[in-house]
C-alpha cells in the first residue's frame, strides 16, 4: 500500500495566515486601549526647548520617570528638532500630551499641551526640588523600581470655584494618566500618587509625588522584617526566640496604628496585607517637587489666541488698535508747532 506524501501544501485545521504588518497594527491598537475600561490610554512626551541648565535636565528625567509607564523614558532630542517634529511622531505613537520645559530669562517654565490642537497651559516654576534632593533629605528613602510599572493616581485639591482656564487645566491633569475603575482595579497596581493642591492665598499649585506603602496594623516592625525578607534573624545575643518578638525594636512601633490612616482592603496584597485585617496607608515623598503658577493659556498647540490672563477678541483688538492710533495722532499734534495747527484747523473748517 502506498503512503500519502506530506508536502508544503495547506495544513488542515488552521485558519488563514495573517501578515506580519497586520499583526503589528493590531498589537499597536490593543496596546493603546485599556483592556478593562476600553478607553484610550493617554501617552506623553517630556522634552525641552532651548538651552536649559543641568538641574532642569535632571528635572526633565524625573518628570519622565513620574509619567511612566506610558511615556518615552529615553527620548532623544536634537538641536535641530522643532515642535513640528515631535508632533509628527506623536500621531503614529498615540501620544496625547506634551510636557515641555524651557528656561527663559525670568524663571523656568513648564508648558502642558494637549495634542494635536491644544490648548496649552504655561506654568512658571517658582521653586523645585529633584528626586535625588528629596531622597538625600530623608533618613530612610523608599523608591523601589517596581512602583513605576503602573501609572500614578492623580489627586486634585482646591480647584473648586475657579475660572474657566483652571477648569481646562484640571481636565488636562485628569486625562494625562489612565482612568481607573474602583470596582475592577487591582490594589497591587496602586503604588504611587500625584497630589496637586491649589493654594488660593498664594495663587500657586503645589506639585507633590508620593509612594504608597501599606503596613498591617498591630504587627511589630521586627515581625514585618522577618516575613518580608524570608531570612532567619540574628539570635546570637538572645536567650530565647520570644525575646526577639517581645523586645522593643528601633523606630516607632505605633506609627501605623493611627485610626485615621487605617483601611480595610478589598483583596489580598501580599503576605502581610490581607483582606481579613486592617492596614495602614503611609505616603512617602519621592519627588520631584514643584511650586507652579499659571501665567498663560493658549487656544492652540503653543500658539493661537491667548485665553489667559487677558483674552482679547478680534473686535476688541481692532478697537484697541484704533484707539492707540488716535492717541498717537493726538500726541503728535500736541507736540507740533503753531503754524501747522492753524493750517489743520482751516482744513477741518473747510
Amino acid at each position: 500500500m502506498r503512503r500519502p506524501r506530506f508536502g508544503q501544501g495547506k495544513k488542515r485545521g488552521r485558519g488563514p495566515r495573517v501578515p506580519a504588518a497586520t499583526l503589528r497594527k493590531q498589537q499597536a491598537v490593543t496596546a493603546d486601549v485599556d483592556q478593562v475600561t476600553g478607553a484610550k490610554i493617554p501617552k506623553s512626551f517630556v522634552f525641552s526647548r532651548g538651552k536649559i541648565p543641568s538641574t532642569l535636565r535632571h528635572l526633565q528625567q524625573d518628570l519622565r520617570k513620574l509619567m511612566l509607564p506610558y511615556t518615552a523614558l529615553n527620548l532623544k532630542e536634537k538641536k535641530r528638532n522643532n515642535l513640528k517634529d515631535f508632533l509628527n511622531v506623536a500621531g503614529p505613537l498615540g501620544v496625547t500630551h506634551f510636557l515641555i520645559l524651557s528656561n527663559p530669562k525670568s524663571l523656568p517654565h513648564l508648558r502642558l499641551a494637549r495634542t494635536p490642537q491644544g490648548p496649552t497651559h504655561t506654568l512658571q516654576i517658582e521653586e523645585y526640588a529633584l528626586a535625588a534632593d528629596i531622597a538625600n533629605s530623608q533618613k530612610r528613602p523608599r523608591c523601589p523600581p517596581g512602583i513605576f510599572k503602573s501609572p500614578p493616581l492623580v489627586v486634585l485639591s482646591g480647584f473648586i470655584g475657579l475660572g474657566e482656564h483652571f477648569k481646562n487645566l484640571v481636565e488636562f491633569f485628569r486625562h494625562m494618566v489612565p482612568a481607573i475603575d474602583p470596582s475592577t482595579v487591582k490594589l497591587a497596581t496602586c503604588q504611587r500618587v500625584l497630589l496637586l493642591n491649589y493654594d488660593k492665598e498664594k495663587d500657586v499649585i503645589n506639585f507633590r509625588h508620593y509612594s504608597i506603602k501599606l503596613q498591617p496594623v498591630g504587627v511589630s516592625r521586627r515581625i514585618r522584617k522577618l516575613v518580608q525578607n524570608n531570612q532567619v534573624p540574628d539570635l546570637r545575643d538572645l536567650k530565647d526566640v520570644s525575646d526577639y518578638v517581645t523586645k522593643a525594636g528601633y523606630g516607632s512601633e505605633s506609627e501605623a496604628d493611627d485610626e485615621a490612616a487605617t483601611v480595610s482592603l478589598a483583596s489580598d496584597i501580599d503576605k502581610l496585607n490581607r483582606a481579613s485585617r486592617k492596614s495602614a496607608v503611609r505616603l512617602q515623598e519621592i519627588g520631584p517637587r514643584m511650586t507652579l503658577r499659571l501665567v498663560k493659556v493658549e487656544a492652540g498647540l503653543c500658539s493661537g489666541d491667548v485665553l489667559y490672563p487677558n483674552p482679547v477678541g478680534k473686535e476688541e483688538k481692532t478697537k484697541q488698535e484704533k484707539e492707540g492710533e488716535e492717541e498717537a495722532e493726538d500726541v503728535a499734534e500736541d507736540g507740533s508747532d503753531g503754524e501747522p495747527e492753524d493750517g489743520s484747523e482751516d482744513e477741518m473748517e473747510e
